[in-house]
């Protein structure tokens, strides 16, 4: 059997997709991977077939530019930057693919053509999402940008954006398309992108459990966990590691061109905390000049190696880093920006395992103040242990491999 995966976003999107498609790999199925250059040499790495899906620079145009993290324009620059001009390359790639053999096709929440394709061709075309805030739900809604008071009044804002800011942004391009296709106009994309032979939500029912207005055929299984040259740790950060007491560690997002004002506060909160502490961005030009003895830079770290060995993770709230705090068994603190980010920091309140500091308080004396109960308390502590126990096995990406094999064949 042939998958055929397609994420649309950052690494974050990415890589749990990735995680899924070389389990599938290693299981005897052939797999393609459809996505921005920008990940090309992370596919092609472990022997996986690429087609490219927009170039590596018009994903770097896009990450630099700081709509991308603003919690309510960042939604119409992802579709106008990097979706809508690849929405009929998508469909092309699956058009062409699907025409070697039976095949399944994966696509996550951007993943328009994708389903254009399911709907014009006939071929099969499942939805993976990695983070629970794209599935709203009246009974439980998820927390987004904006949307505040009692459920019902939150339904209605949601509706009221997703008819004038989700369709308003979507719906010109997608229905152009469309119309070249024969299909007819759609609307509440929001609800559309969730694909009727198939919903993969990858994170536990503990983390965000099922609800009963969620799509019918919805399967969860489990955080992929999947961190690229997991292997082993840079040179640098084994000897600092080994040099002292286990670092705080910081990272606004491996994506993220706009973190200075993020690790000034980062130093400074350690230096208040007199804490060690590790920077990750590959962005030099974002962190301060001579930092102190006990702060490194790093420009990237496998966090499944890394955070094992932390004091705590201060971060922005992609569900990919989230998962892997989750797992390490470790404090974290978030700074929300924008997308999923917002749910993500509430849900890791709910749990007791960290706090939210919103992006106008982050400063260092703020900061400090927020990690301080965070690194001290007994029952936090305990908490982050019982969600590392969770997640001991690690089997998320075998777990949706599982569900994509019985789906395949069916």
């Amino acid at each position: 059997m042939r998958f055929l995966f397609s994420p649309f976003g950052t690494a974050g999107d990415v890589y749990p997709m990735l995680g899924a498609a070389i389990e599938l790999k290693s299981r005897g199925h052939e797999v393609t991977f459809i996505t921005n250059g920008y990940f090309e040499e992370a596919v092609t790495r472990h022997g996986i077939e690429y087609v490219e899906l927009g170039t590596k620079q018009e994903f770097l145009d896009s990450t630099a530019n700081a709509d991308l993290w603003h919690p309510m324009r960042g939604f119409r620059h992802v579709f106008e930057t990097l979706i809508a001009s690849a929405l009929r390359r998508q469909y092309d790639a699956f058009e062409q693919l699907f025409q070697r053999g039976p095949s399944l096709g994966i696509v996550n929440v951007f993943g328009f053509g994708g389903l254009l394709a399911r709907e014009k061709l006939g071929v099969p075309i499942v939805t993976l999402h990695v983070q629970p805030a794209v599935i709203w739900s009246r009974i439980e809604p998820p927390r987004l940008p904006g949307i505040r008071g009692p459920r019902w009044f939150q339904d209605l804002q949601f509706r009221l954006g997703e008819r004038f800011f989700i369709d308003r942004t979507v719906c010109p391009r997608l229905n152009d398309l469309r119309r070249e296709l024969g299909l007819p106009s759609v609307r509440r994309i929001a609800h559309w992108w969730h694909s009727p032979d198939g919903v993969v939500c990858t994170f536990p029912d503990w983390y965000a459990a099922a609800q009963p207005d969620w799509p019918a055929n919805t399967v969860q299984t489990d955080f992929p966990l999947w961190d690229e040259d997991a292997e082993e740790l840079p040179r640098q950060i084994e000897e600092f590691l080994a040099a002292g007491s286990a670092p705080l560690v910081f990272t606004p997002g491996s994506g993220n061109q706009f973190g200075a004002s993020f690790f000034e506060a980062a130093v400074e909160a350690a230096g208040r905390l007199h804490r060690r502490a590790i920077l990750c961005t590959p962005f030099p030009q974002h962190v301060p000049r001579n930092l102190p003895a006990d702060v490194i830079r790093s420009e990237y770290a496998p966090f499944s190696r890394l955070l094992p060995r932390s004091a705590a993770m201060i971060h922005h709230g992609g569900v990919g880093t989230t998962a892997q705090a989750l797992a390490a068994g470790v404090p974290q603190l978030i700074m929300p920006l924008a997308h999923d980010q917002f749910d993500n920091a509430a849900r890791v309140a709910r749990l007791g395992v960290g706090d939210t500091l919103l992006p106008a308080r982050f400063t260092g004396k703020a900061l400090a103040r927020k990690l301080e109960p965070l690194l001290t308390s007994p029952d936090v502590a305990a908490r982050c242990k019982a969600m590392a126990a969770r997640l001991t096995q690690r089997d998320g990406c075998q777990r949706t491999a599982l569900v994509l094999e019985r789906w395949a064949a069916a």
